[in-house]
């Protein structure tokens, strides 16, 4: 009864496609919740390292285009908490996937799952961190897959950026700079990180997570996100696509 009331006051609506009374309808989630999980980092420049070395590996659960888009706005900058529901059991699905890649190169120390830092400003704004939920539900997975992991929010951002949103990949690099910090104290001795956000586009974020963590002796063993902005020449197939490998774990994390 609440719940109606509520929608009386606040219509509900999927906010990929506008079907009322409903909180993502059936075709929209679909969009985000099926599907094989890539490997998307070659579409990601700001993630090239520029010295021959391999970019650190990335997985997307989702294309960052057509109804998702709108999915994941609405749930970031739209006060949809409520998209919790959905996206935060696609991510957990994509982590336990995750598991035999992961599971063979932690070691006792654990592995300390790493959301990417919002700006401070956009914290206020929305006034909690999507990309938080996002990492518990990758940090659960994990564990349920039997590897120690938990949830650090080991990043934070200068007061002095600009939200990212808008910017072009140029822009977005300068921007960041080194304006990823550290919380060392956050930090465990020999323990190994996976980066989570929300959406990939030109790669500036988690390259200036990577270098802080790196810079501060702590390896990143690579990222998952929720959607990648598609490359425009993006074909419907891809190598990576998938979990399945007959590369040994080390060698497709890049560690060996």
């Amino acid at each position: 009864m609440l719940t109606r009331l509520a929608r009386l006051v606040v219509p509900v609506s999927c906010p990929g496609c506008g079907a009322h009374d409903v909180r993502c309808c059936p075709g929209c989630a679909a969009a985000v919740v099926t599907g094989p999980v890539r490997r998307v980092e070659e579409g990601a420049p700001r993630l090239d390292r520029l010295d021959g070395v391999a970019p650190m590996p990335v997985w997307a659960v989702c294309d960052y285009a057509g109804p998702v888009r709108d999915v994941v706005v609405s749930w970031k900058d739209r006060e949809r908490a409520d998209l919790d529901a959905l996206l935060a059991p696609a991510m957990r699905r994509a982590a336990a996937g995750l598991v035999p890649l992961v599971g063979p190169v932690v070691g006792q120390a654990g592995l300390l799952v790493v959301p990417a830092p919002s700006a401070p400003g956009s914290r206020l704004r929305r006034g909690r961190e999507p990309v938080g939920v996002l990492a518990g539900a990758v940090a659960a997975a994990l564990r349920d897959g039997g590897v120690p992991a938990v949830v650090v929010p080991a990043l934070r951002r200068r007061r002095t950026t600009r939200d990212q949103v808008g910017l072009g990949a140029r822009a977005r690099g300068r921007n960041l700079g080194a304006s990823v910090r550290v919380r060392r104290r956050a930090l465990r001795e020999g323990a190994t990180c996976l980066l989570v956000d929300d959406v990939l586009t030109t790669g500036a974020t988690l390259a200036a997570a990577e270098r802080a963590l790196t810079g501060a002796a702590t390896p990143v063993l690579g990222a998952l996100v929720l959607a990648a902005t598609p490359p425009p020449d993006a074909v419907t197939e891809s190598p990576h696509d998938g979990w399945s490998s007959a590369v040994h774990p080390t060698d497709t994390l890049g560690l060996a």
